[in-house]
């Protein structure tokens, strides 16, 4: 999953694309490098960062959509917590909603989703929640279960479904660490998981790299080791390094199969 970002202040690489034309560009490129999902966002959600109205956010996702949804069949993503520029989203080609706050902002987006057919990204997230648990996986699972409850009481079915363990929006630093160390526990939960550490202020503290455009090597060491853990779709601003961490790991995923069966045999 490529992000194409349509922001002026997202945290790597705010302004490059906020034209449309360029937006679009960016997609066919992060194609090419070997994507299968664009990510459109048009708010940024790192912290600090200015909030925008559902308005400009439409302004700026809607176009790039609707470009890359007519020439391309790469699955379109939208990045965003609003029901109804998911609802736009979705008429304009969009095939999965990405919400960082995991159904839980707006109460309608858990019905426009179910409605739509289309896919939806639930995200953890630890932010303006008063009901953390100590244990990161213990609180995942947690807000994972009220989050699928109000998916299944919506009507969205489960292989409409995948969640983002939501790196960057834990509790505390150290978290982080924890949280891919231990990760393949959420599989108990029995979806697919999608992440997104790319070029993140965790990795960039562990790396000792400052700024975000240089984090790119220690992003592709995450994806090596959560692919590895089984997680299934890696949002990144790298595609091609990425994609090769990937295939990495999915070589040792795809050896070790091959020794258990032929210990079966």
């Amino acid at each position: 999953m490529a992000i194409v970002n349509v922001t002026p202040d997202s945290f790597s690489d705010g302004g490059r694309f906020i034209d449309v034309g360029e937006a679009v560009d960016h997609g066919f490129a992060c194609i090419r490098d070997g994507a299968s999902i664009l990510d459109i966002g048009g708010e940024s959600t790192r912290p600090g960062a200015e909030p925008v109205t559902a308005a400009q956010e439409q302004d700026r996702v809607l176009p790039v959509i609707e470009k890359l949804a007519r020439d391309t069949d790469a699955l379109i993503s939208v990045d965003t917590y609003r029901a109804e520029t998911a609802r736009l989203a979705i008429a304009a080609g969009a095939h999965l909603i990405n919400d960082v706050y995991g159904l839980r902002h707006d109460a309608e987006m858990a019905h426009v989703v179910s409605e739509s057919g289309a896919g939806i990204c639930i995200m953890y997230t630890a932010r303006g929640r008063d009901d953390h648990r100590a244990d990161i996986i213990e609180d995942e699972l947690m807000f994972f279960g009220q989050s699928l409850d109000m998916a299944k009481a919506a009507g969205i079915k489960d292989d409409a479904v995948v969640l983002d363990p939501g790196f960057g929006f834990v509790q505390r630093r150290e978290q982080e660490s924890e949280l891919m160390a231990r990760c393949g526990e959420l599989h108990s939960l029995g979806f697919p998981l999608l992440i997104g550490t790319s070029r993140k202020r965790f990795v960039g503290a562990i790396a000792a790299r400052d700024v975000a455009t240089e984090r790119d090597f220690a992003t592709a060491a995450t994806t090596a080791m959560l692919r590895l853990a089984g997680a299934s779709i890696f949002r990144v601003h790298n595609v091609a390094g990425n994609l090769d961490a990937m295939r990495m790991a999915d070589a040792v995923i795809d050896a070790g199969r091959a020794v258990e069966q032929a210990g079966e045999n």
